[in-house]
């Protein structure tokens, strides 16, 4: 593991967003979902494609509170351009379970 210094750690963007769409990706090469989330007005509202089909549905995701980094550059993934890249880790059986604030936090809130 490569270590890096807080200051580094500080450009990293980790803010809090609430799902406002989850869209099947029907183009994605692999089963992804196209989120629209809603990142606070100071940055306003970001899509992205998140392979997290193994453990959530579309309608279970809609107004489901997540993490993400809002500051990586736009990446195109077929029709769609991603705007931040939403969280989570892998459980034992390689599904990914979303990195969700444990408690009520207002969107944009930014992970210290």
């Amino acid at each position: 593991m490569q270590a890096i210094s807080f200051d580094e750690f500080l450009k990293v963007e980790l803010r809090v967003g609430r799902v406002l769409r989850a869209a099947v990706f029907a183009e994605a090469r692999k089963p992804a979902y196209v989120l629209e989330v809603d990142f606070g007005e100071a940055i306003g509202v970001r899509r992205s494609s998140a392979q997290i089909t193994d453990l959530y549905a579309p309608d279970e995701l809609v107004g489901k509170l997540v993490v993400g980094v809002v500051n990586l550059p736009p990446k195109r993934i077929g029709p769609v351009v991603s705007e931040c890249l939403i969280t989570g880790f892998h459980d034992e059986a390689s599904r990914v379970v979303l990195c969700v604030p444990e408690g009520s936090v207002p969107v944009g809130a930014k992970l210290l």
